[in-house]
């Protein structure tokens, strides 16, 4: 096959397989299900197949830059917040999720040294894993991959842009109902299609008329297992993002769903199948109730900006060539990542004042 024609190829066989799960399911499909399909399908989902996902330019051919490829002072200031509730929970193992091309792997091990004795990573594609093992292979047998959490964890978890890659369920407000939106298959394509259902945001509104939004079940569920498993450590995960009284303010009438491909942003999940991802904004509240539900303590929520100046990310920049302020300073900026990216930590069978929430913390917008 030509290289020019994989991506078109990809993208049919996706397409391919999407028919054969509508008519299984009688021809229509909730939208977190045709999500979960574009993304992780085996060998064909953006995130399963071989594509390259992360760079700082389209050039490289790359759709994004996520924070551990922009600087390594992302992983330097994250380890710092990491090494104190490693000590606070008397632990020594550090769990990932989607772990993406490796390099936060790699900078935090680099940064924590021996004090991470073994670092496991649970990532659904098998394409991103195999280029994490051959990144990590100078590790040898602390880096370890797992497909399911142990009865019961003890550690510290982190995740960075994991929770908004998690399917969402879309809602639909006629001004009179709610609405789930579904894909059915239409012509050579697939269209939106409505259903009715008992589905409801988590806030009351006010809402206008026309208003597609988010609802993060996946998400929030993931939080809930992760609290169950987890016995005594803690967990920290970096999004963007808002609280709930953001996230269903009534001007966000079209939701935060968006596509990326080559740099560019869209918002048509419905072409392109397997070569964009597919994203939605973290609902925090959300997060953090399920988190609480569950048995798990908020030790904070912050900015991205905020979290990092208060694990030291301005001691860390001094001496720094031009390049690499430049770039760190993309991850604190509001204009950057600096605001639009949160933060929040959460603890179980063991208490602290986490650094990274000394100051700024917004758990009382949550």
């Amino acid at each position: 096959m030509h290289k020019d024609d994989e991506p078109d190829s990809v993208s049919a066989a996706l397409a391919a397989q999407l028919r054969t799960a509508l008519s299984a399911a009688g021809g229509w499909l909730p939208f977190d299900r045709f999500m979960a399909l574009v993304l992780y399908t085996p060998g064909l989902g953006y995130y399963a197949n071989g594509s390259r996902k992360f760079g700082w330019m389209p050039s490289s051919g790359s759709d994004f830059v996520t924070a551990p490829e922009l600087s390594p002072l992302f992983a330097r200031a994250l380890a710092r917040q990491v090494a104190q509730a490693l000590e606070a929970s008397g632990t020594d193992e550090l769990w990932e999720f989607g772990a993406g091309s490796g390099a936060l792997a790699e900078q935090l091990l680099q940064a924590l040294g021996d004090r991470v004795r073994r670092y496991t990573i649970v990532d659904l594609s098998g394409a991103l894993r195999q280029r994490q093992q051959e990144r990590l292979a100078a590790f040898g047998q602390r880096v370890q991959w797992a497909d399911t959490l142990p009865t019961a964890l003890r550690g510290v978890v982190v995740g960075n842009e994991v929770l908004d890659a998690m399917p969402v369920t879309l809602l639909h407000w006629t001004g009179e109902h709610w609405l789930e939106r579904g894909v059915v298959a239409q012509g050579d394509g697939f269209a939106w299609s409505d259903r009715s259902t008992a589905l409801r945001p988590p806030v009351d509104g006010p809402f206008l008329p026309g208003t597609v939004t988010e609802v993060h079940r996946q998400a929030e569920a993931f939080i809930t297992t992760l609290a169950e498993h987890l016995q005594q450590g803690a967990a920290f995960f970096m999004d963007y993002g808002f609280p709930e009284d953001e996230y269903y303010h009534p001007q966000r009438t079209g939701g935060t769903l968006m596509c990326h491909r080559a740099h560019q942003a869209d918002t048509d999940p419905l072409v392109d199948l397997g070569l964009k991802d597919i994203t939605a904004h973290v609902n925090f509240t959300g997060i953090a109730l399920a988190g609480q539900a569950a048995g798990l303590d908020v030790l904070g929520y912050t900015s991205q900006g905020r979290f990092l100046i208060n694990c030291g990310l301005a001691e860390l920049l001094q001496g720094a060539d031009v390049r690499t302020a430049s770039a760190a300073h993309k991850l604190i900026a509001e204009h950057e990542m600096g605001e639009l990216f949160k933060v929040i930590g959460f603890a179980k069978g063991c208490r602290f004042d986490a650094i990274g929430f000394a100051a700024g913390d917004r758990s009382h917008r949550l």
